[in-house]
Formats: C-alpha cells, structure tokens, sequence
C-alpha cells in the first residue's frame, strides 16, 4: 500500500506537532499513504511531553527557549541543532528512516540531514518562511547575519533532493535562488483540512457583551502587526463601542502586545486567548463576524501565503488585510484590501464590513467555495503524495 515501509522523520524547529497545523496534515496524509511517520519538534505550553504518539504518529520534543534578537536567534537555533542531532540518531538507531522531512524556519536542519546521507537517506526540504526576507523584516538591515541567512539558504538547497514550496513565489526563490530542478520542487499549499475547521455554531459570550466580534488567529511577532491592529481598534473603537476584538495565538511579542493595548485604554475590548486547543479556537473564530491579517507589507510576508487567511476561508469569514501579493491570491474577492501599514484605512475596512451584513455574507461565500473548489487539503494532499513518488521512485 503506497509508502509501505518507508519511515519519514519530519523536523520541525519552530512549532510544536500536532500544534503545527501544516505539518500535522502532512504527516497524517503520509501515515494513511502507508508510511511510517515520526516527528522532531520543540516542546512548548500545552506541549511538553518528550514522547507521545498520537494517531499512530511518534512525536519526540526537546527542550527549547525561543530566542529574541540576534544573540537570542542564535541559542534558540543552537539548542534546536543539538536536540535534532540526538534525537535523529536514536531513532534512526532505533528504526532506520529513509527520508528526513526538514521543516525551516531556520535554514539549518540540512545540517543533521547532512551525517544520514551516506546511509542513503534522502532530504525533502519543506520551505516555510524565506529566511532572508524574514531576517529583514525582523531587524530592518542586512549585515553579516543576513549574508548568513543567504548562505544557509543555499546550503539548504544544495543538500535537498526534493523541495516543497507553500506557494509559486517559494517555488520561484528554490529554483532561481536555490538552483534546484523545477521538477524537483513541488508547490503544496497550506489548504485547509475540512474536517478539522468546521462550521460550528457561534458562542455569543465569546463577544462579551458586544454587538460584533473581530477574530485573528496566528502567531504574535514583530512582522505580524499586532501593534498595526490596535491602532485601527482604536479608530474603531472612537467610532462605535460595540465590537470585541478575539485575539488567538502566541508568540515572543505576545506580552509586549497586551502592555501596548493597556497602555492604549483597551483591554476592556480584547482577549488574548495565547495558543489553544483547536475547540477553542473554532468557537472564536466561528463566532467572529470579520477576521483580520494585519501582517506588516514586508518583503517576506509579500510573497508567504498566510495559513490564517484559507482557515478564515474556510470558515465563511469575510477578510481584512493588507495588500499583500500572496494574501491577495489566496483570498481574491473574500477580502478588503487595506493600503498598506495605513491602519486608519484599515480601519475603515473593517467599519465598512460592520456595517454591510449582506457583503459579509457574500464575501464569507465567496472564500468558503474558493477553498471547497480550489485550495482545500483534499487537493493539495494530492500533489504531496505526488512529490513523495518521485522520492521513493514510484512514478
């Protein structure tokens, strides 16, 4: 049956599985192809056993403090590189893999794929966030530790057999950056798994006794633009008092965020909810009447595709963003588009669908048949499997 003894060891640095919405869905789709499936990742709130199995899925995590500026990157990336070392060889030890699934950021995991090489085992590069741009974005310069940046970028590339791109501008950088084969890069959309978002029914005391909820789901950093967002909430806010802002998801800004909205007068107005279970996190967003991406117009979130916005999609929700050229592609005429980093016009958007239920609605529409026809993980899983094929020589 399809992979049938194959064993893939996926690394995931950043995010904790199954937290990891993407590669949880990958590393299912794998398993129900046959394939053994274990999984590397770091341990974090609400995910801090060593060792679990869930689904069949053998989940090992390590320690790991997430690193703030240069100095604290660079620990948090040297303490990923020592576990994933370890952790590799025991369970190659334990039962040989055959491919090693790196997921970036940061761009190093091709250092451990580097030792299993001679022992035949392949490197499938999963490239998630250009770490270049994403350096830029976070710190405004280049400099040595951008050159760095490059420079492992390359090396990834080098080592990898095979690479997934989350989207056409991924799949561009590996080949005219990377030097990769175009046949050897496989685009895999972060689509939306359907039977884990799921329409529910809303949870009105979610809004806290206001008219309208406003729902973001996602990481809370530097280029995420969080801070963008308090800034429309509060021309929002000056205008009508009605509406509760939902806020799901954590991050290393997550403290300084809830500080600014304080400092601003609005806690009243927000809920920090931080990384929650999935339950909680469809009955906020189910609940929401507008869901926001106020991710910052940088050269890196330009060209990522946002898994956030195809969940909202998913989810019947109308979309306010940034005008943002991968963001632009997967939500089309599902979103308002606001000028860029003008969160006063962002604002505006957001009052605009307050304040036309039927185009909510229309927009909410639009999204969901796009994600039905087009972007949900029933097609993308399809051009995984595709991938893993010609990895395991099976075309």
């Amino acid at each position: 049956m399809g992979f049938a003894g194959k064993h893939i060891l996926i690394v995931i640095e950043n995010l904790p599985a199954p937290f990891d919405r993407r590669v949880w869905q990958e590393a299912t789709t794998l398993k129900e192809h046959g394939a053994k499936v274990s999984i590397i990742c770091p341990k974090m709130k609400g995910y801090e056993k060593s060792y679990e199995v869930i689904d069949d899925i053998e989940i090992y995590r390590h320690p790991l403090k997430e690193g703030k500026g240069a100095l604290g990157y660079l620990v948090e990336y040297s303490q990923a590189i020592f576990w994933e070392f370890i952790l590799s060889w025991n369970i190659f030890l334990k039962n040989r893999f055959h491919v090693i699934h790196g997921c970036n950021p940061p761009d190093l995991i091709f250092i451990t794929a580097l030792f299993f090489k001679p022992f035949g085992v392949k490197y499938v590069f999963d490239h998630h966030d250009i770490n270049p741009e994403l350096y830029i974005s976070k710190f405004d310069k280049k400099g040595f530790f951008y050159k760095m940046m490059v420079f492992f970028e390359k090396l990834t590339f080098k080592v990898a057999n095979y690479s997934i791109a989350t989207n056409e501008s991924y799949k561009k950088i590996a080949i005219e950056r990377g030097g990769m084969k175009s046949e050897n890069v496989q685009v895999v959309r972060s689509g939306p798994k359907l039977d884990r978002l799921r329409l529910i029914s809303p949870v009105n005391e979610l809004k806290k006794g206001k008219k309208h909820l406003i729902g973001y789901i996602g990481v809370i950093g530097e280029q995420e633009g969080l801070d963008l967002l308090l800034e429309s909430a509060k021309y929002i806010l000056s205008k009508r008092d009605d509406v509760h802002f939902g806020i799901v998801g954590g991050g290393t800004h997550l403290d300084e965020i809830k500080k600014m909205c304080a400092n601003m007068g609005l806690s009243d107005h927000f809920d920090f909810y931080g990384r929650v279970d999935d339950q909680t996190m469809l009955e906020v967003l189910n609940t929401a009447d507008i869901c926001v991406n106020p991710d910052k117009p940088t050269a890196m979130n330009d060209l990522s595709t946002m898994n956030k916005i195809m969940e909202y999609m998913a989810l019947k929700k109308p979309i306010v963003q940034y005008s943002l050229k991968e963001g632009k592609f997967s939500a089309q005429e599902a979103s308002l588009y606001a000028e860029n980093t003008d969160p006063i016009d962002f604002a505006k958007k957001i009052l605009q669908l307050i304040n036309d239920e039927k185009l909510r609605i229309r927009m909410g529409d639009i999204g969901y048949n796009r994600v039905i026809k087009e972007l949900s993980w029933n097609f993308e899983s399809k051009k995984l499997i595709s991938i893993y094929k010609k990895v395991f020589n099976q075309n």
